[in-house]
């Protein structure tokens, strides 16, 4: 190897460390918690059951009514503007198929994910940010718990199984607000809309309103997590670790549909 050729390799490894630095931490963590679920597959969970059926709750039961109050005033509003355009053309019956299609592809799963990550995803970030600052989690390594394994797998489980549920309620409260805005401004019956409904939605709408809720479930889940065990251990720490999962999330959840909408149309869903 010619020696001038030595610094400039070592330059350029440099630039690539340099560049690959702010990846370097979440891509690690979620190594961590890919490694952990594979093990707790395997039976080898180490965290407490009731831990995970107080965040189960705190993930369902009290995030439906939010969840179903948000969805359906979007569901409305989809259907006042549809409204307000198809009946220039005599064609109020297809606010059925524009409320039903935005709601079961699109609107469900963004509204109900950015609902969850102001809500749930910024308590996992707060609530693991005040035990960094109080030395909990130093605590739980000293007793050979690691924290991946004891508070950020019941947290990321809890959202994968419980983010297709609210969606589910999403899209019914979706529909629903769409069905009252269009009984109220197109005299539209309740049973010409929800047929109208029945025939535009397909299994392909639903499924991938269900694989986007699961993601986004996913990455609220360690978003909050990351940002809370990354905090500084102090209160101004707390704060930054919750305004930063909040954002992160949202962005995330933003990105991550973007992709879903170029991936279903290369491949035709």
């Amino acid at each position: 190897m010619p020696p001038s050729s030595l610094p400039q390799r070592q330059t350029l490894a440099k630039l690539l460390r340099s560049a690959a630095g702010p990846f370097e931490r979440p891509v690690r963590f979620l190594g961590e918690v890919l490694l952990s679920a594979g093990a707790a597959m395997r039976g080898h969970w180490t965290f407490r059951r009731e831990d995970l059926g107080r965040v189960l709750a705190d993930c369902s039961a009290r995030a439906v009514a939010i969840v179903l109050v948000v969805n359906l005033l979007v569901g409305a509003i989809l259907a006042f503007v549809g409204a307000v355009q198809l009946a220039k053309f005599g064609a109020g019956i297809f606010v059925a198929d524009l409320v039903a299609i935005a709601v079961a592809r699109e609107m469900a799963a963004i509204i109900t994910a950015v609902v969850i990550a102001g809500r749930t995803g910024a308590a996992f970030a707060a609530e693991i940010a005040t035990m960094q600052a109080n030395e909990e989690v130093d605590a739980l390594e000293v007793l050979g718990l690691t924290a991946i394994d004891f508070l950020v797998l019941p947290r990321v489980a809890s959202l994968l199984l419980m983010m297709p549920l609210l969606y589910i309620f999403a899209c019914v409260a979706g529909l629903l607000g769409g069905m009252i805005v269009a009984a109220a401004m197109l005299d539209l019956s309740a049973t010409a809309y929800l047929q109208r409904t029945a025939e535009t939605l397909t299994w392909t709408h639903l499924g991938l309103g269900i694989g986007k809720s699961v993601t986004f479930g996913a990455l609220v889940g360690m978003v909050g997590c990351y940002y809370g065990l990354r905090a500084q251990r102090n209160a101004a720490g707390v704060g930054v670790a919750t305004t930063g999962a909040v954002v992160t999330s949202i962005v995330g959840i933003i990105v991550l549909d973007a992709i879903f909408a170029v991936c279903a149309n290369a491949l035709d869903i």
